[in-house]
């Protein structure tokens, strides 16, 4: 959060340092819009992340970006020029906005740990804890929180300290005064509750996931147990590791100048936790989602341009699977395959199994039409025969084409030669 008090009169004497601290500022503000501009992109562009789990984490995506737009730039030309340029009204707005942002990134941390918790310690009532309504009241109970312990604090001065009115001679500044009772309640509900909280729940799930790895140890390899208990060790190590490297200083800080006033904190110490405090929101979409298999494979189909790809992918795996279930609404629909039955030579008649066609469609199909083929040879050669060999089988002139006159017992016999193989 932004610091409310004089600007030192020693400021950044050294070119070279001075270049330093340029570029490394400019990189911390580029990575924070970068980073999460990508997260945005990739929820947006992609459905499967579209779920309530993902809420907090694209919430806590804009919270930093707006951070790095909004606040990071005038935080930036503050620190290299070492006073405030532009007016006490817009101080006021600055300062505000630094602190709900700030305060809201650190919230939204704080509910993407209950909502891991309720994931992995209850997984069958997650569905029934985690709603769309209790997720929309948590994300608008946020920006309450945040917009009360800053917009509405800082414009009645709740945080001011007496003596501070009286400075108005000195040069231009503009940080956050911090009082005894603000830097206290402001400490308490921003950082130092959400942290005792945020260290329970992280613990549950380490000692879920080692509980885990250790079934795993008993019924599989050891070797993949291992792995996973590691790959979870770390994750949460860096979360948790992150948060408090980047926050705990300067908290620190802020509740001692609420404590001891503004002249007990050197000003270099100062900038660099409040700078440090900053650097988390570029560390965010690292930890948050780049550690996510799905946020991961959404980095790498925008980074390459590869939805079309994946969609192909995907395509061709649809296709080869339905070849074993067919629905009626993708590919040509065939009509309902009965059991094949076929008027054969001989006269009697033969039916084909019915999972033949099942199992092979075009090659049960091939097999029919030859089947079709030979039983209208045969038909033709009894046509043939009984034309050119007379008898009371040969049909009559008055007798209709569809229909046949009884067989005599030679032709019974003549039907029961043997014909081409079915």
């Amino acid at each position: 959060m932004a610091s409310n008090g004089t600007a030192s009169s020693s400021c950044l004497d050294p070119a070279a340092f001075k270049v330093t601290v340029t570029v490394v500022l400019t990189l911390l503000i580029l990575i924070t819009i970068a980073g999460n501009v990508v997260v945005c992109l990739a929820v947006g562009l992609n459905r499967r992340l579209r779920s309530l789990t993902n809420c907090f984490i694209v919430s806590l995506a804009i919270t930093d970006l707006l951070l790095g737009l909004l606040v990071l730039p005038f935080s930036a030309f503050h620190q290299l020029s070492c006073q405030w340029s532009f007016g006490k009204v817009f101080c006021n707005i600055y300062t505000s906005l630094d602190v709900m942002l700030c305060t809201a990134s650190i919230l939204n941390l704080f509910m993407i740990s209950l909502d891991r918790y309720c994931a992995v310690t209850d997984p069958l009532r997650y569905p029934v804890l985690v709603t769309p309504v209790r997720v929309a009241v948590s994300l608008v109970l946020i920006w309450v929180i945040s917009i009360t312990l800053s917009f509405l604090s800082i414009h009645l001065e709740w945080n001011s300290r007496p003596e501070n009115h009286s400075d108005s001679h000195t040069t231009p500044k503009c940080k956050v005064q911090v009082n005894l009772v603000y830097g206290l309640v402001d400490g308490l509900v921003t950082f130092y509750l959400p942290l005792l909280i945020m260290c329970i729940t992280y613990y549950r799930i380490f000692r879920i996931a080692r509980e885990q790895a250790r079934r795993i140890h008993n019924v599989g390899p050891w070797r993949a147990a291992t792995l996973r208990e590691h790959k979870a060790t770390v994750t949460l190590a860096a979360v948790m590791g992150a948060f408090i490297v980047c926050w705990f200083p300067y908290f620190t800080v802020f509740v001692y100048r609420g404590l001891q006033g503004d002249s007990a904190v050197d000003k270099t110490v100062e900038d660099v936790v409040l700078w440090l405090g900053y650097a988390n929101s570029a560390l965010n979409p690292v930890l948050y989602a780049a550690l996510n298999r799905d946020f991961r494979t959404a980095y790498q189909e925008l980074f390459r341009c590869g939805p079309a790809s994946h969609e192909v992918r995907r395509t061709s795996l649809g296709s080869n699977s339905s070849q074993l279930v067919r629905h009626p609404s993708q590919g040509p629909s065939w009509p309902e395959e009965r059991p094949l039955r076929l008027q054969v030579w001989s006269g009697t008649e033969v039916a084909a199994p019915q999972g033949a066609t099942d199992r092979n469609p075009a090659r049960s199909r091939t097999a029919c039409s030859r089947n079709l083929l030979s039983c209208c040879k045969s038909l033709w050669a009894l046509r043939f025969l009984q034309r050119h060999g007379g008898g009371p089988g040969e049909e009559q002139p008055g007798t209709p084409p569809s229909e046949e006159p009884p067989a005599t017992p030679a032709q019974e016999s003549v039907r029961t030669l043997p014909s081409e193989t079915v």
